[in-house]
Protein backbone atom coordinates (compact mmCIF):
# COMPACT_ATOMS: atom_id res chain seq x y z
CA UNK A 1 0.00 0.00 0.00
CA UNK A 2 1.12 3.53 -0.78
CA UNK A 3 -0.32 6.23 1.42
CA UNK A 4 -1.71 9.21 -0.43
CA UNK A 5 -3.84 12.07 0.82
CA UNK A 6 -6.95 10.30 -0.43
CA UNK A 7 -5.94 7.03 1.24
CA UNK A 8 -5.29 8.86 4.53
CA UNK A 9 -8.82 10.27 4.28
CA UNK A 10 -10.17 6.76 3.80
CA UNK A 11 -8.20 5.40 6.76
CA UNK A 12 -9.58 8.21 8.93
CA UNK A 13 -13.02 6.62 8.51
CA UNK A 14 -11.79 3.59 10.50
CA UNK A 15 -11.45 5.77 13.62
CA UNK A 16 -14.76 6.57 15.32
CA UNK A 17 -13.48 9.53 17.35
CA UNK A 18 -12.10 11.22 14.24
CA UNK A 19 -15.69 11.57 12.98
CA UNK A 20 -16.39 13.89 15.91
CA UNK A 21 -17.21 17.53 15.22
CA UNK A 22 -15.91 20.43 17.29
CA UNK A 23 -18.17 23.51 16.99
CA UNK A 24 -19.37 22.21 13.66
CA UNK A 25 -15.84 21.66 12.35
CA UNK A 26 -14.13 18.38 11.58
CA UNK A 27 -11.77 17.38 14.39
CA UNK A 28 -8.08 17.72 13.49
CA UNK A 29 -6.19 15.37 15.79
CA UNK A 30 -2.45 16.00 15.51
CA UNK A 31 -1.33 15.13 19.05
CA UNK A 32 -0.26 11.61 18.13
CA UNK A 33 3.05 11.81 19.99
CA UNK A 34 0.95 11.92 23.18
CA UNK A 35 -1.45 9.13 22.19
CA UNK A 36 -3.12 7.90 19.02
CA UNK A 37 -6.73 7.28 18.15
CA UNK A 38 -8.07 3.72 18.03
CA UNK A 39 -9.57 2.06 14.94
CA UNK A 40 -12.90 0.31 15.29
CA UNK A 41 -11.17 -3.05 14.81
CA UNK A 42 -9.19 -2.50 18.03
CA UNK A 43 -12.21 -1.28 19.96
CA UNK A 44 -14.22 -4.30 18.76
CA UNK A 45 -11.45 -6.72 19.78
CA UNK A 46 -11.41 -5.33 23.33
CA UNK A 47 -15.21 -5.39 23.56
CA UNK A 48 -15.33 -8.95 22.23
CA UNK A 49 -13.01 -10.11 25.01
CA UNK A 50 -15.16 -8.57 27.73
CA UNK A 51 -18.42 -9.70 26.14
CA UNK A 52 -17.52 -13.27 25.24
CA UNK A 53 -14.10 -14.35 26.56
CA UNK A 54 -13.57 -12.58 29.92
CA UNK A 55 -11.52 -14.89 32.13
CA UNK A 56 -8.12 -14.91 33.79
CA UNK A 57 -5.17 -16.54 32.07
CA UNK A 58 -2.92 -19.48 33.02
CA UNK A 59 -5.42 -20.56 35.68
CA UNK A 60 -8.74 -21.87 34.48
CA UNK A 61 -9.27 -25.33 33.04
CA UNK A 62 -12.34 -24.18 31.14
CA UNK A 63 -12.93 -22.91 27.62
CA UNK A 64 -13.02 -19.11 28.00
CA UNK A 65 -9.92 -19.16 30.21
CA UNK A 66 -8.12 -21.26 27.62
CA UNK A 67 -9.22 -18.80 24.90
CA UNK A 68 -8.01 -15.82 26.93
CA UNK A 69 -4.67 -17.53 27.57
CA UNK A 70 -4.30 -18.30 23.87
CA UNK A 71 -4.96 -14.65 22.97
CA UNK A 72 -2.44 -13.48 25.58
CA UNK A 73 0.25 -15.75 24.18
CA UNK A 74 -0.62 -14.82 20.59
CA UNK A 75 -0.22 -11.17 21.53
CA UNK A 76 3.34 -11.85 22.68
CA UNK A 77 4.00 -13.57 19.36
CA UNK A 78 2.49 -10.67 17.38
CA UNK A 79 4.69 -8.12 19.13
CA UNK A 80 7.74 -10.35 18.78
CA UNK A 81 7.18 -10.67 15.04
CA UNK A 82 6.63 -6.91 14.75
CA UNK A 83 10.13 -6.12 16.09
CA UNK A 84 11.86 -9.38 15.00
CA UNK A 85 12.32 -10.82 18.49
CA UNK A 86 11.39 -14.12 20.17
CA UNK A 87 8.10 -14.30 22.14
CA UNK A 88 9.89 -15.09 25.42
CA UNK A 89 11.82 -11.80 25.01
CA UNK A 90 8.58 -9.78 25.06
CA UNK A 91 7.47 -8.60 28.50
CA UNK A 92 4.14 -6.83 28.83
CA UNK A 93 4.25 -3.90 31.24
CA UNK A 94 1.88 -1.03 31.99
CA UNK A 95 3.72 1.31 29.60
CA UNK A 96 7.18 2.10 28.22
CA UNK A 97 7.95 3.97 31.43
CA UNK A 98 7.49 0.86 33.54
CA UNK A 99 9.67 -1.12 31.15
CA UNK A 100 12.51 1.37 31.52
CA UNK A 101 12.10 1.40 35.30
CA UNK A 102 12.19 -2.40 35.33
CA UNK A 103 15.60 -2.35 33.65
CA UNK A 104 16.85 0.45 35.92
CA UNK A 105 16.09 -1.65 39.00
CA UNK A 106 17.02 -5.12 37.75
CA UNK A 107 19.98 -4.66 35.42
CA UNK A 108 22.47 -3.03 37.86
CA UNK A 109 23.07 -6.51 39.32
CA UNK A 110 25.02 -7.12 36.08
CA UNK A 111 26.93 -3.82 35.91
CA UNK A 112 30.29 -5.41 36.87
CA UNK A 113 31.70 -2.46 38.88
CA UNK A 114 31.17 0.02 36.02
CA UNK A 115 30.93 3.62 37.25
CA UNK A 116 28.85 5.55 34.69
CA UNK A 117 25.49 5.69 32.91
CA UNK A 118 25.16 7.67 29.67
CA UNK A 119 21.96 9.24 28.31
CA UNK A 120 21.32 11.86 25.61
CA UNK A 121 20.25 15.49 25.83
CA UNK A 122 17.05 14.63 23.94
CA UNK A 123 15.53 12.27 26.49
CA UNK A 124 11.94 12.19 27.70
CA UNK A 125 11.75 12.25 31.50
CA UNK A 126 10.82 8.54 31.37
CA UNK A 127 14.28 7.72 30.04
CA UNK A 128 16.12 10.22 32.20
CA UNK A 129 14.69 10.23 35.73
CA UNK A 130 14.92 6.41 36.17
CA UNK A 131 18.64 6.63 35.38
CA UNK A 132 19.12 9.61 37.69
CA UNK A 133 17.60 7.54 40.49
CA UNK A 134 19.56 4.44 39.50
CA UNK A 135 22.79 6.45 39.61
CA UNK A 136 21.91 7.72 43.10
CA UNK A 137 21.09 4.23 44.38
CA UNK A 138 24.33 2.70 43.13
CA UNK A 139 26.76 5.61 43.45
CA UNK A 140 27.17 6.02 39.68
CA UNK A 141 27.88 9.09 37.55
CA UNK A 142 25.28 10.16 34.97
CA UNK A 143 26.69 11.63 31.76
CA UNK A 144 24.73 13.37 28.99
CA UNK A 145 25.56 13.35 25.26
CA UNK A 146 25.23 16.92 24.03
CA UNK A 147 22.92 18.25 21.34
CA UNK A 148 24.20 20.35 18.42
CA UNK A 149 22.55 23.62 17.29
CA UNK A 150 20.73 21.78 14.48
CA UNK A 151 18.88 19.69 17.12
CA UNK A 152 20.85 16.51 16.34
CA UNK A 153 23.09 14.66 18.78
CA UNK A 154 26.79 15.46 18.93
CA UNK A 155 28.26 12.07 18.04
CA UNK A 156 31.82 13.26 18.67
CA UNK A 157 30.72 14.01 22.21
CA UNK A 158 29.22 10.52 22.36
CA UNK A 159 32.65 9.09 21.53
CA UNK A 160 34.07 10.94 24.54
CA UNK A 161 31.24 10.09 26.94
CA UNK A 162 30.93 6.35 26.19
CA UNK A 163 34.01 4.66 27.69
CA UNK A 164 35.14 1.48 29.42
CA UNK A 165 33.58 2.93 32.59
CA UNK A 166 30.12 3.03 31.00
CA UNK A 167 27.67 0.51 32.43
CA UNK A 168 24.73 1.39 30.20
CA UNK A 169 23.79 3.77 27.40
CA UNK A 170 20.08 4.76 27.37
CA UNK A 171 18.85 6.61 24.29
CA UNK A 172 15.62 7.50 22.58
CA UNK A 173 15.20 6.44 18.97
CA UNK A 174 13.13 9.51 18.07
CA UNK A 175 12.75 12.63 20.21
CA UNK A 176 9.17 13.11 21.32
CA UNK A 177 9.73 16.86 21.66
CA UNK A 178 11.53 17.69 18.41
CA UNK A 179 11.12 14.61 16.22
CA UNK A 180 14.89 14.17 15.79
CA UNK A 181 15.85 10.68 14.60
CA UNK A 182 18.91 9.49 16.51
CA UNK A 183 21.50 7.16 15.03
CA UNK A 184 20.92 4.49 17.65
CA UNK A 185 22.86 1.85 15.77
CA UNK A 186 25.97 4.02 15.96
CA UNK A 187 25.47 4.65 19.68
CA UNK A 188 24.88 0.93 20.23
CA UNK A 189 28.10 0.12 18.34
CA UNK A 190 30.02 2.54 20.59
CA UNK A 191 28.49 0.94 23.68
CA UNK A 192 29.29 -2.59 22.48
CA UNK A 193 32.87 -1.58 21.72
CA UNK A 194 33.19 -0.52 25.35
CA UNK A 195 31.30 -3.47 26.81
CA UNK A 196 28.27 -1.45 27.95
CA UNK A 197 24.60 -2.45 27.93
CA UNK A 198 22.10 -0.52 25.80
CA UNK A 199 18.46 0.48 26.16
CA UNK A 200 16.42 2.16 23.42
CA UNK A 201 13.31 4.17 24.22
CA UNK A 202 11.22 3.40 21.13
CA UNK A 203 7.98 5.00 22.33
CA UNK A 204 8.10 7.47 19.42
CA UNK A 205 9.66 5.18 16.82
CA UNK A 206 7.77 1.88 17.11
CA UNK A 207 4.54 3.54 15.87
CA UNK A 208 6.20 5.24 12.92
CA UNK A 209 9.13 3.27 11.53
CA UNK A 210 10.13 -0.38 11.02
CA UNK A 211 12.09 -1.84 13.94
CA UNK A 212 14.33 -4.89 13.88
CA UNK A 213 15.99 -5.45 17.24
CA UNK A 214 18.33 -8.06 15.77
CA UNK A 215 19.74 -5.59 13.26
CA UNK A 216 19.69 -2.76 15.78
CA UNK A 217 21.65 -4.87 18.26
CA UNK A 218 20.19 -3.31 21.41
CA UNK A 219 19.94 -5.18 24.70
CA UNK A 220 16.59 -3.63 25.69
CA UNK A 221 13.88 -1.69 23.91
CA UNK A 222 10.67 -0.21 25.32
CA UNK A 223 7.48 1.16 23.75
CA UNK A 224 3.77 1.65 24.46
CA UNK A 225 0.57 0.29 22.93
CA UNK A 226 -1.40 3.53 23.17
CA UNK A 227 0.97 5.44 20.88
CA UNK A 228 0.41 2.90 18.09
CA UNK A 229 -3.39 2.57 17.85
CA UNK A 230 -3.68 0.19 20.81
CA UNK A 231 -5.24 0.50 24.28
CA UNK A 232 -3.74 2.51 27.12
CA UNK A 233 -2.22 0.74 30.11
CA UNK A 234 -0.06 -1.70 28.14
CA UNK A 235 3.62 -1.39 27.31
CA UNK A 236 6.32 -3.63 25.91
CA UNK A 237 9.82 -4.30 27.11
CA UNK A 238 12.04 -6.30 24.80
CA UNK A 239 15.10 -7.78 26.43
CA UNK A 240 17.71 -10.24 25.20
CA UNK A 241 16.74 -13.53 26.77
CA UNK A 242 20.21 -14.28 28.13
CA UNK A 243 20.12 -11.01 30.08
CA UNK A 244 16.53 -11.41 31.27
CA UNK A 245 17.44 -14.87 32.52
CA UNK A 246 20.22 -13.40 34.71
CA UNK A 247 18.24 -10.43 36.06
CA UNK A 248 16.22 -10.63 39.28
CA UNK A 249 12.45 -10.05 38.93
CA UNK A 250 11.05 -6.54 39.18
CA UNK A 251 7.80 -7.49 40.93
CA UNK A 252 6.95 -10.67 42.78
CA UNK A 253 3.65 -12.42 43.41
CA UNK A 254 1.31 -14.62 41.42
CA UNK A 255 2.05 -16.18 38.03
CA UNK A 256 5.75 -15.22 38.02
CA UNK A 257 6.71 -18.09 40.32
CA UNK A 258 7.56 -21.71 39.70
CA UNK A 259 7.53 -22.93 43.31
CA UNK A 260 6.79 -21.25 46.65
CA UNK A 261 7.36 -22.34 50.23
CA UNK A 262 6.85 -20.30 53.38
CA UNK A 263 10.55 -19.43 53.29
CA UNK A 264 11.50 -19.19 49.62
CA UNK A 265 10.40 -19.08 45.98
CA UNK A 266 11.75 -19.87 42.52
CA UNK A 267 10.90 -18.01 39.32
CA UNK A 268 8.87 -18.97 36.29
CA UNK A 269 10.10 -19.10 32.69
CA UNK A 270 10.37 -15.99 30.53
CA UNK A 271 8.44 -13.82 30.01
CA UNK A 272 6.23 -14.78 33.00
CA UNK A 273 9.14 -14.16 35.38
CA UNK A 274 8.57 -10.42 34.82
CA UNK A 275 4.76 -10.45 34.50
CA UNK A 276 3.53 -10.72 38.08
CA UNK A 277 -0.19 -10.70 38.85
CA UNK A 278 -3.24 -10.49 36.63
CA UNK A 279 -2.17 -8.55 33.51
CA UNK A 280 -4.00 -6.24 31.10
CA UNK A 281 -5.44 -9.09 29.02
CA UNK A 282 -7.90 -6.93 27.09
CA UNK A 283 -5.10 -4.46 26.35
CA UNK A 284 -2.90 -7.18 24.88
CA UNK A 285 -5.76 -8.44 22.71
CA UNK A 286 -6.43 -4.91 21.47
CA UNK A 287 -2.74 -4.29 20.88
CA UNK A 288 -2.40 -7.42 18.76
CA UNK A 289 -5.25 -6.10 16.61
CA UNK A 290 -3.53 -2.69 16.39
CA UNK A 291 -0.32 -4.34 15.19
CA UNK A 292 -2.29 -6.21 12.55
CA UNK A 293 -3.75 -2.90 11.35
CA UNK A 294 -0.31 -1.25 11.21
CA UNK A 295 1.19 -4.17 9.34
CA UNK A 296 -1.60 -4.07 6.77
CA UNK A 297 -0.83 -0.39 6.11
CA UNK A 298 2.94 -1.01 6.30
CA UNK A 299 5.47 0.68 8.56
CA UNK A 300 7.60 1.89 5.64
CA UNK A 301 4.44 3.37 4.14
CA UNK A 302 3.59 5.20 7.36
CA UNK A 303 7.11 6.56 7.69
CA UNK A 304 7.13 7.82 4.09
CA UNK A 305 3.72 9.51 4.42
CA UNK A 306 4.71 11.32 7.61
CA UNK A 307 7.85 12.52 5.85
CA UNK A 308 5.70 13.99 3.06
CA UNK A 309 3.43 15.70 5.57
CA UNK A 310 6.36 17.17 7.50
CA UNK A 311 7.97 18.49 4.31
CA UNK A 312 4.69 20.15 3.36
CA UNK A 313 4.18 21.60 6.84
CA UNK A 314 7.72 22.99 7.02
CA UNK A 315 7.30 24.73 3.67
CA UNK A 316 4.03 26.28 4.80
CA UNK A 317 5.46 27.38 8.15
CA UNK A 318 8.41 29.04 6.44
CA UNK A 319 5.89 31.45 4.93
CA UNK A 320 4.65 32.59 8.35
CA UNK A 321 6.66 35.42 9.92
CA UNK A 322 7.32 35.39 13.64
CA UNK A 323 7.29 31.61 13.96
CA UNK A 324 10.33 29.63 15.13
CA UNK A 325 10.45 25.97 14.10
CA UNK A 326 12.57 23.43 16.01
CA UNK A 327 13.26 20.72 13.44
CA UNK A 328 16.17 19.03 11.74
CA UNK A 329 14.11 18.77 8.55
CA UNK A 330 12.25 15.81 7.01
CA UNK A 331 15.35 13.70 6.35
CA UNK A 332 16.46 13.59 9.99
CA UNK A 333 13.10 14.03 11.70
CA UNK A 334 9.93 12.04 12.18
CA UNK A 335 6.44 13.49 11.68
CA UNK A 336 6.70 16.00 14.53
CA UNK A 337 6.55 19.76 14.05
CA UNK A 338 7.65 21.70 17.13
CA UNK A 339 7.28 25.47 16.94
CA UNK A 340 6.68 28.72 18.82
CA UNK A 341 4.95 31.97 17.89
CA UNK A 342 6.99 34.95 19.01
CA UNK A 343 5.43 36.61 22.04
CA UNK A 344 2.74 33.94 22.59
CA UNK A 345 2.96 31.21 25.21
CA UNK A 346 2.65 27.66 23.87
CA UNK A 347 -0.29 26.99 26.20
CA UNK A 348 -2.18 29.96 24.76
CA UNK A 349 -1.57 28.71 21.23
CA UNK A 350 -2.74 25.20 22.11
CA UNK A 351 -5.84 26.59 23.82
CA UNK A 352 -6.86 28.76 20.87
CA UNK A 353 -6.23 25.91 18.42
CA UNK A 354 -8.29 23.63 20.64
CA UNK A 355 -11.24 26.00 20.29
CA UNK A 356 -10.80 25.60 16.54
CA UNK A 357 -11.06 21.82 16.85
CA UNK A 358 -7.31 21.34 16.34
CA UNK A 359 -5.61 19.10 18.90
CA UNK A 360 -1.92 19.83 19.47
CA UNK A 361 0.27 19.79 22.58
CA UNK A 362 1.77 22.87 24.20
CA UNK A 363 4.42 22.68 26.93
CA UNK A 364 7.72 21.05 27.75
CA UNK A 365 6.62 17.58 26.52
CA UNK A 366 8.21 15.83 29.52
CA UNK A 367 11.59 17.08 28.33
CA UNK A 368 12.34 19.99 30.66
CA UNK A 369 16.16 19.71 30.47
CA UNK A 370 15.95 19.81 26.66
CA UNK A 371 13.75 22.89 26.76
CA UNK A 372 16.22 24.47 29.18
CA UNK A 373 19.05 23.76 26.74
CA UNK A 374 17.04 25.52 24.02
CA UNK A 375 16.42 28.48 26.33
CA UNK A 376 12.63 28.18 26.18
CA UNK A 377 9.83 27.08 28.51
CA UNK A 378 8.23 24.82 25.92
CA UNK A 379 6.92 24.52 22.38
CA UNK A 380 3.75 23.91 20.44
CA UNK A 381 3.91 20.39 19.03
CA UNK A 382 1.93 19.01 16.12
CA UNK A 383 2.52 15.30 15.56
CA UNK A 384 1.24 13.43 12.52
CA UNK A 385 0.15 9.86 11.86
CA UNK A 386 -1.22 7.62 9.14
CA UNK A 387 -4.65 9.32 9.22
CA UNK A 388 -3.28 12.89 9.01
CA UNK A 389 -4.06 14.71 5.74
CA UNK A 390 -2.83 17.78 3.91
CA UNK A 391 -6.11 19.43 4.86
CA UNK A 392 -5.26 18.88 8.54
CA UNK A 393 -1.96 20.69 8.01
CA UNK A 394 -3.76 23.49 6.17
CA UNK A 395 -6.14 23.89 9.13
CA UNK A 396 -3.12 24.09 11.44
CA UNK A 397 -1.45 26.76 9.32
CA UNK A 398 -4.64 28.83 9.15
CA UNK A 399 -5.12 28.55 12.92
CA UNK A 400 -1.54 29.68 13.62
CA UNK A 401 -2.17 32.74 11.47
CA UNK A 402 -5.37 33.37 13.44
CA UNK A 403 -3.40 33.24 16.71
CA UNK A 404 -1.05 35.90 15.38
CA UNK A 405 -4.05 38.01 14.42
CA UNK A 406 -5.65 37.63 17.85
CA UNK A 407 -2.46 38.82 19.54
CA UNK A 408 -1.99 41.64 17.06
CA UNK A 409 1.26 40.31 15.64
CA UNK A 410 0.09 39.28 12.17
CA UNK A 411 2.70 41.51 10.53
CA UNK A 412 5.64 40.52 12.71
Amino acid sequence: MKLTNQKAKELKKDFPLLQKKERGKELVYIDNAATTQKPKAVIDAVCRYYLAENANIHRGLYKISEIATLHWEKAHASVASFIHADPEEIIFTRNATEGINLVSYCLPALFRMRKEIVVTALEHHANLVPWQECAKRHGLILKVIAMKPDFTLDYKDAQKKITEQTALVAMNHISNALGTKNDVQYLISLAKKNGAFTLVDAAQSAPHTPINVRKMGCDFLAFSSHKMLGPTGLGVLYGRKELLAQMPPFMTGGDMIRTVSYQDATWNDLPMKFEAGTPHIAGAIGFAEAIKYLQEVGMETIEAWEGELLSYALKEFQKIKGVTVYSTGPEKSAGILSFNIKGVHAHDVASILGAEGICIRGGHHCAMPLMGALGIAGTCRASFYLYTTYEDVDRLVAAVKKVKSIFGIEKR
